[in-house]
């Protein structure tokens, strides 16, 4: 793959050479120790200070493209493993805690557990998933219920029985959720939105370039694929209408940036002004089928609503029978028959993403476990691999990021004390969760039977939802997780005001307890940064620290910081991995932030951490080029060129390269650790680096 950085003036060609494979990372040379004694300390898992030296490319600037000079080598050697769309840091994470929680999940299948129990439900979802044979047998009896009560409709209100049922995965033309009142934290929310595409979002469907218009040929193709192995009639013609009718609807839904300002995206409406408001669709009856019993909803994209609202009622029943069958089929794909499942892999896989070969059975199984019991499988998950000492080191690390944060917005120039006083209180009601919640989710009312898929992805869907519900009208669930321990991410929720951290991300290289202290800093530490820095980005700013979505800048400190931030995004325009595509600064504004603003307060945490002392040099490398080399590494990674672009159309983050060098070419720091000069392709004046937070 052919990476390009396109400064503001001029494009400076990246040279991407072969060499041969190394596939693992390997161990750097010796550090020296600061006081010329050999370490008694266990040895990092990267390096010999959690660094990994072998994967630099030292014949590049750090200058000219720091993200090449600490992954050089890997990125010129590593092949993406044909199951993969793309590969980096994450996934070498995501793979270990696959294997892991396959341990657990064989350990529970072989334990004889008694019926109902965790153990009985964790291993009898594996295996009903890993029964190709009884999936063979059964072809599509399992789902025929429900495809005789689509084709049993006759009117419009029909149509909304199926499309607005929970128990199976519908693709519905408005979706919904519940979750904390942006307006009012202390109270829960019933929020919908627009849906009803099945490619990832409206650009697929509506941009004229050669791959779009392929994709969308192929997707009627697959369509109509998938209806003939349903044995259903006339399936040409049948996906010409759905792919008409999808096209219709990502006419009327809104642009991703739109989609992602949270100004826009909150209009509350009693039920009563809702019918006012679209009145071409049941609402009432959307929501007797969902069980759903509310007086307001939070509209998001209210726009779309009349229009799609207006496409359902102008659309025949025929054709709403076909799109439920076809979205039945596919969701359901790797349930279903091997025929079923490799047709949706020849094109959400292969044409799509790029991804040259089908996951192992027991790899899609332990994700569906995860998705279905991920809590239950967690509680065992964070017993074998998360020590209690990992969690004591991460509460001493966001207490000293916290204080660095403090420090930063204390010492910012543009911005007036009456705003300061504001971001302090935000700061200081931050909510820090790391590893695992202190409650774990009860799935007793989960019924799973080891020779029923589809009966037990029915029960998990059921159970999610009932979740979901049960919380309207009641006190905020102040515990509640959204990710499980053996998820390897972290999130900032605006209106809760909270930063989480499972498990599973707190390994190497983000974290290692026996690594340097200026790695961590520069790999978990800018990570903790990072979610913080989303409580004050363009969006999670616009929430208080009570989690009330408010303004709470003064109006000319609110224009100072849009300055700065279109600085920012005008920045990231700039940058194109792909000859023709380009990073969209505006779609990804909020992680942008939250990277620069993740790693200046990281560097401030770590120099409050030597306590006035000077840090060691280590193989050569100063303190504050170790961090920053950590943060390099961090984001390592590589795509295929499918899966980048589609990236580039729908995933709010950028390209990895970017998260690295869009970053440090705005830091001072980074210039004066590594001798950036004037000259080199990635120097930006001092004028032109955005400093935020």
């Amino acid at each position: 793959m052919k990476y390009r950085f396109l400064a503001a003036s001029a494009a400076i060609a990246l040279l991407a050479a072969c060499n041969p494979s190394v596939q693992t990372p390997q161990a750097g040379n010796k550090p020296e120790q600061a006081d010329n004694q050999a370490s008694t300390q266990p040895s990092p898992e990267l390096g010999d200070f959690g660094l990994d030296l072998s994967a630099m490319n030292t014949a590049i600037k750090p200058g000219d493209d720091f993200f090449r000079y600490v992954n050089g080598k890997w990125l010129d050697s590593f092949e993406i493993p044909a199951d993969r769309t793309s590969y980096g840091s994450f996934t070498v994470l995501s793979d270990r805690a696959e294997k892991q929680v396959r341990q657990i999940i064989q350990d529970a299948a072989q334990g004889n557990a008694a019926a109902g129990s965790v153990e009985q439900k964790i291993g009898d979802l594996y295996a009903s998933f890993m029964d190709i044979e009884t999936i063979e047998s059964k072809g599509l009896s399992g789902l025929q219920p429900d495809l005789d009560l689509i084709a049993a409709a006759s009117t419009h209100e029909d149509i909304v029985r199926q499309m607005a049922r929970r128990d199976i995965s519908a693709n519905r033309l408005f979706g919904s959720f519940v979750n904390v009142d942006s307006k009012n934290p202390q109270s829960y929310a019933y929020y919908m939105s627009h849906g009803g595409l099945g490619l990832p979002n409206r650009d697929f469907y509506l941009d004229q370039d050669e791959r779009s218009i392929s994709l969308r040929a192929g997707y009627q193709d697959h369509i109509a694929a998938m209806l003939t192995l349903a044995n259903i009639p006339d399936a040409a013609d049948k996906a010409a209408n759905i792919m008409a009718l999808e096209t219709k609807i990502a006419k009327a839904h809104w642009d991703k940036v739109d989609r992602r300002n949270r100004d826009i995206t909150y209009n509350k409406m009693t039920m009563a002004e809702l019918e006012q408001f679209a009145p071409d669709y049941p609402w009432a009856l959307d929501m007797e089928v969902a069980g759903v019993d509310v007086s307001e909803v939070v509209v998001r994209e209210n726009t779309a609503f009349p229009v799609l609202a207006k496409i359902f009622a102008e659309t025949s029943v025929a054709d709403w029978k076909d799109y439920l069958t076809f979205h039945l089929l596919s969701a359901n794909a790797s349930n279903l028959p091997k025929a079923f499942d490799e047709e949706n892999f020849a094109f959400f896989g292969k044409q799509l993403t790029g991804q040259k070969q089908m996951r192992d059975r027991w790899k899609r199984a332990v994700s569906v476990v995860n998705r279905s019991l991920g809590e239950a499988v967690g509680q065992i998950y964070v017993k074998r691999h998360f020590p209690p000492s990992s969690k004591q080191q991460m509460d001493e690390l966001v207490a000293n990021l916290r204080i660095a944060v403090g420090q930063r917005i204390d010492g910012l120039e543009w911005m007036s004390e009456e705003t300061k006083k504001e971001a302090r209180s935000k700061l200081a009601a931050f909510t820090p969760k790391i590893g695992y919640p202190d409650r774990w989710k009860d799935y007793s009312s989960m019924d799973i039977d080891r020779g029923d898929l589809i009966s037990n992805v029915r029960s998990a869907l059921v159970w999610r939802w009932n979740d979901q519900i049960s919380k309207l009208g009641g006190p905020i669930d102040k515990t509640e997780w959204f990710m499980s321990p053996q998820t390897v991410n972290a999130y900032y929720s605006p209106p809760r005001n909270e930063i989480v951290f499972p498990a599973a991300i707190l390994q190497a290289p983000f974290f290692d307890p026996n690594a340097d202290p200026a790695v961590n800093y520069g790999g978990i530490g800018a990570v903790i940064g990072h979610e913080i820095g989303h409580g004050f980005d363009d969006q999670g700013s616009k929430s208080d620290g009570t989690g009330t979505l408010r303004n709470w800048w003064t109006e000319a400190d609110k224009a100072a910081f849009d300055a700065r931030t279109g600085e920012l995004a005008a920045q990231y325009d700039q940058f194109s991995p792909l000859e023709g595509h380009f990073v969209n600064g505006k779609f990804t504004l909020g992680e942008n932030i939250g990277d620069l603003g993740g790693l200046t307060f990281a560097l401030n945490a770590y120099r409050l951490s030597l306590g006035g002392k000077p840090a060691p040099v280590i193989d050569g490398f100063t303190g504050e080029q170790r961090l920053f080399m950590a943060w390099a590494q961090i984001w390592r990674g590589k795509y295929r060129d499918e899966n980048l672009i589609n990236r580039l159309k729908s995933a709010p983050h950028s390209p990895t390269e970017y998260r690295t060098n869009g970053v440090v070419r705005n830091m001072d720091a980074w210039y004066e650790a590594f001798d950036v000069q004037e000259g080199d392709d990635m120097y930006l004046p001092p004028e032109k680096r955005v400093r935020i937070w």
